[in-house]
């Protein structure tokens, strides 16, 4: 969970309740009267990390004014369980795609079980996500978490399509995040205020708020894919480039380069795809020249530039059309911690 100030001290334990009836919720729609099936739903919660996704939710809701109960059957509490589930699904696709082997310091499901069980506990995730939205009674919400679904893997599909594109564009690199990543995180905003019944103007800066803070995530994780320390961050890194994946440092170096110096680093990128990702949590000799050449255009540097940008982005969103408060606040720190991240 996102540390946040000591002064946010009674708004942290209220959060903290209420993610906590999250956890209850998602664990308790996830039985099933099959031992085999319990035990994955119960190791795919081993996935769960700071519950980004449902505290946006949440605290959108508190920032627009409504008092969410710690209960179940609370709206903003359901709409967080379906989000936390749809985003845990995308997890396990995600290691299938990838071929990773740790997620969460733990085994994969695709690692501990096979590729089938891991297409179908994704599966199920999903169908339970869309069982447990219908609750809810709003078909804009339903309607809104199924669009952004379509989104993510539009945004997939886009990026598989791309794999060893060694020329990918800025712009197409931004419009894969912003389909696989930042269009769930802003739905959860865009939601978590409608389901508060706040003003058009006030559910628009948050979704921006969303989406811009998705983007920076999904950079910020990107670096990290990089140059993160694998024990920190938990999962088996270098994957990225490893399957092909163009991420912002690589671009922006390969656009910096020399001729020739290009040309030497589209080998490499070229050797690294060929061998597969890291083995065993090593680091290759090909890896460590790629990274050399990306600090020599500052490549991590530029790309986190950016996503403070967009954090400064998510910030100002919200300063122009939300009243300050607890929430708000809470929303600003969670939107400079993703700068922070080691993991």
């Amino acid at each position: 969970m996102i540390l946040l100030n000591a002064s946010d001290t009674a708004v942290t334990e209220r959060i903290n309740r209420l993610l906590e009836q999250v956890e209850r919720r998602f664990a308790d729609e996830l039985v099933s009267d099959l031992d085999c099936v319990n035990d994955l739903a119960t190791h795919v919660e081993r996935y769960r990390g700071k519950m980004l996704r449902p505290m946006l939710v949440i605290l959108a809701g508190l920032a627009c004014g409504r008092e969410v109960e710690a209960a179940q059957d609370d709206p903003h509490v359901t709409l967080a369980t379906v989000v936390e589930m749809v985003h845990m699904a995308t997890l396990v696709h995600d290691d299938i795609l990838d071929e990773a082997d740790l997620r969460r310091r733990g085994a994969t499901i695709n690692a501990l079980c096979g590729n089938e069980a891991a297409v179908m506990l994704g599966d199920y995730l999903i169908s339970h996500a869309y069982h447990l939205c219908s609750s809810i009674g709003d078909p804009r919400v339903a309607r809104a978490i199924a669009a952004a679904t379509n989104v993510i893997c539009e945004g997939e599909l886009l990026q598989l399509t791309n794999r060893r594109h060694w020329r990918l564009s800025t712009q197409t690199y931004f419009d894969i995040i912003e389909r696989k990543t930042a269009a769930l995180v802003g739905v959860c905003c865009r939601l978590g205020a409608t389901l508060a019944g706040a003003s058009d103007a006030r559910v628009a800066a948050l979704e921006t708020y969303g989406r811009q803070v998705g983007v920076a995530f999904q950079i910020v994780d990107d670096v990290l894919d990089l140059t993160g320390d694998q024990d920190k961050v938990g999962k088996t890194l270098g994957l990225d480039l490893g399957k092909g994946k163009l991420t912002l440092p690589v671009i922006h170096s390969l656009a910096a380069c020399g001729d020739a110096e290009r040309t030497n680093l589209l080998a490499l990128l070229d050797q690294y795809a060929a061998d597969g990702a890291l083995v065993n949590g090593s680091r290759p000799p090909v890896l460590e020249k790629i990274t050399t050449a990306l600090e020599r255009h500052d490549a991590v540097s530029f790309a986190r530039a950016e996503a403070a940008r967009r954090i400064e982005q998510a910030k100002a969103a919200l300063a122009q059309h939300l009243p300050d408060g607890p929430a708000r606040q809470l929303l600003t720190t969670m939107a400079d911690t993703v700068l922070s991240r080691e993991q």
